[in-house]
């Protein structure tokens, strides 16, 4: 037994066996050349074998390993490298709750998203796909005259924009380049650009730059059938004013962006401005429309047109016979209207020197004939007879001693245009020969009241209500009552002083005249058309008894007597009995020159048209019988003929002027 130990402990795997002991006491025996003792083999677990071990030689070296094993443990050898020990079976629980954790965090997350919230984080999702509205305007409505001719229409053109992100996508074929240089090939050609300018129009980070503005749709369609991505063709409208000048003071015009700045474009814009349509769609990352993607349209709705009273050949012989007086007189400016006198319709209303609304910048009138103001002069005096014969002050045949000059009861004294020895004249001589002294001495005998009630009524100082902006109402001196006039104004006013109207205005009083005495709204919208087709006429109000039937007619009749027997013998008519007044008045408010005017009736034995012609500060002729009167007589015949009204069937007995 001690030999077979002794040799064992010799071999390797015998050491191994043994232990770090045996080894080093073999090691010093053979340092010291002692034979090699057996030594005893303690029982194991026991103290007495620890303690011979303790005793035998050095502490044991670690880190020895068995064949095929790991490193010796204090309870023999280590476990291999496929075995756990037991600190692994810690970590390895730690990693399964903590993966059974991110587990179930996932699948949380997963329904929280695709169950309780999923069609919310959908939409959202969506939204972010979803480009910017791209809206698309509504046709704004035509302007139209009476009988249909257009004023004004929106003719369809292009707007020819580049998403400059999307260009480069551009795959050339049949030897075109790619990308941008590309497309300029392609597109130069048909908006007749240089390609070299237009290629650097192409290249950039925008998604919209518009290239190229009122493209024609013939060129849209070549456009759009190219395919070139990134290249947008959006319709747009453009209004056109076809004729010019024609009514271009009445009509105004829009600006840049289809909006009404002036005339009836502005008054009328929130009709005539159509309904935008718009359009959502799902896009990529670049802006380009996802195929079958999530679309949403609305379609534009075009706005209503509407139909004028104006008759735009009327319109163009007033503008054409104004224009033409006015250069030949030297006047600054002139306006003619043209107004229906039972139905209150505007046939013409036109004023020297119209805007072209194809061209606003340029210098131009906007309709001054509803806005500026003068003195209307003899033409008021129509009012002051009209309310002396409703008054029962005077007849038509009245006598009266008129002298040139005339104090009158109030101690203010007046004159006539022309000096003159005392005349015999009737009430109808007076405003035939349009007396300022004789007025006077008939308006005196009405109250400041009644002087003011019966300009109120006939429409000073109030606006007539016409569709167009900046209408003035005109004055009926400061503070616009009648105790507010001075001594001399009480009696001005009488004759058309002191007081102020718009060429409509004065217009409109003598349709009232013509009309029975009914005041009826100038106007100048006939009626509407809406998107679907469907025609409104437009609502007038009712008229207003201003004075009663039979002094309206009387009037009338002394009316005749100015154009067959007075001083408006310029404004006849071959065919018609014509009844009107001249008028010629400073400058309202003190100002240098005069208005010089006329303002008539046709046919007078049934009336038809109010048409008015004031010519301010003419210079061949300050007096309305010279240069406005023939105006009227131009106006008026073409006006007639092309109305179509039948000439005067009979002649007017007239009453007598003088005594």
């Amino acid at each position: 037994m001690t030999g077979a130990r002794a040799s064992a402990a010799a071999r390797p795997g015998a050491r191994e066996a043994e232990g770090p002991k045996g080894s080093a006491s073999a090691r010093s025996a053979t340092k010291r050349g002692a034979v090699t003792a057996v030594p005893k083999t303690p029982r194991t677990g026991t103290a007495s074998a620890a303690r011979a071990g303790s005793t035998r030689g050095r502490a044991p070296r670690p880190s020895l390993r068995r064949r095929g094993g790991g490193p010796a443990g204090p309870f023999g050898a280590a476990p291999g490298p496929g075995l756990p020990g037991p600190g692994s079976k810690g970590r390895l629980a730690f990693l399964t709750v903590a993966l059974t954790l991110v587990v179930l965090v996932f699948a949380g997350r997963l329904v929280w998203v695709q169950g309780i919230h999923g069609s919310e984080v959908a939409a959202i999702a969506l939204a972010k796909r979803l480009t910017a509205p791209q809206e698309s305007i509504g046709t704004r409505g035509e302007i139209t005259d009476a009988d249909g001719k257009a004023l004004a229409v929106s003719v369809e053109r292009y707007v020819i924009s580049v998403n400059q992100l999307l260009v480069a996508d551009f795959q050339g074929t049949n030897g075109t380049s790619d990308g941008a240089v590309g497309v300029a090939d392609r597109l130069a050609p048909l908006l007749d650009m240089d390609p070299a300018t237009l290629g650097a129009t192409l290249v950039g980070e925008r998604e919209y730059k518009v290239i190229k503005k009122d493209v024609l749709p013939a060129v849209a369609r070549e456009i759009r059938a190219e395919g070139l991505p990134g290249v947008n063709v959006d319709k747009v409208a453009e209004r056109i004013y076809p004729n010019g000048t024609l009514a271009g003071n009445v009509i105004g015009f829009v600006n840049s962006s289809g909006v009404g700045l002036d005339g009836l474009e502005a008054a009328l814009d929130d009709r005539l401005q159509g309904t935008a349509g718009s359009e959502v769609y799902e896009s990529g990352r670049r802006g380009q429309p996802i195929p079958g993607g999530f679309s949403e349209s609305t379609e534009a709705v075009a706005g209503d047109s509407v139909q004028l009273t104006l008759d735009a050949d009327i319109q163009w012989k007033a503008q054409e016979a104004l224009d033409a007086q006015v250069a030949a007189t030297g006047a600054d400016s002139g306006s003619i209207v043209v107004m229906d006198t039972v139905t209150g319709e505007i046939y013409a209303l036109a004023d020297s020197g119209s805007i072209d609304p194809n061209n606003p910048a340029v210098d131009g009138s906007l309709a001054p004939s509803v806005s500026d103001i003068f003195e209307p002069g003899s033409t008021g005096k129509v009012i002051t007879m009209a309310a002396a014969l409703e008054s029962g002050l005077v007849t038509p045949q009245t006598q009266f001693e008129v002298p040139y000059e005339y104090t009158a009861e109030n101690g203010q004294t007046f004159k006539d245009s022309h000096e003159h020895g005392v005349l015999n004249l009737t009430t109808t001589g007076i405003l035939a020969e349009s007396s300022n002294t004789g007025t006077v001495m008939i308006g005196q005998h009405l109250t400041l009241a009644q002087r003011y009630d019966y300009l109120s009524r006939f429409g000073f100082g109030a606006k007539t209500g016409i569709e167009l902006p900046a209408e003035s109402a005109g004055r009926l001196r400061a503070g616009d009552t009648w105790d507010t006039w001075d001594k001399r104004s009480q009696l001005s006013v009488l004759f058309g002083q002191a007081v102020s109207v718009t060429a409509l205005q004065a217009t409109s009083v003598f349709a009232t005249i013509a009309n029975n005495g009914v005041h009826v709204q100038p106007h100048l919208i006939k009626g509407w058309t809406d998107a679907d087709g469907t025609y409104t006429a437009a609502e007038i109000p009712a008229g207003t008894q201003v004075v009663s039937e039979q002094t309206a007619d009387t009037v009338l009749s002394m009316l005749e007597s100015v154009v067959d027997d007075g001083t408006g013998a310029s404004a006849s008519i071959p065919g018609y009995r014509v009844a009107g007044k001249t008028g010629t008045a400073q400058n309202f408010g003190g100002g240098p020159g005069i208005t010089a005017s006329f303002i008539g009736v046709a046919p007078a034995d049934s009336p038809r048209l109010a048409v008015s012609v004031v010519l301010k500060n003419p210079r061949s002729s300050e007096w309305g019988g010279t240069v406005a009167a023939p105006v009227f007589s131009d106006v008026t015949a073409y006006a007639l003929a092309e109305l179509g009204v039948a000439p005067s069937g009979s002649q007017a007995t007239l009453f007598p002027t003088t005594w």
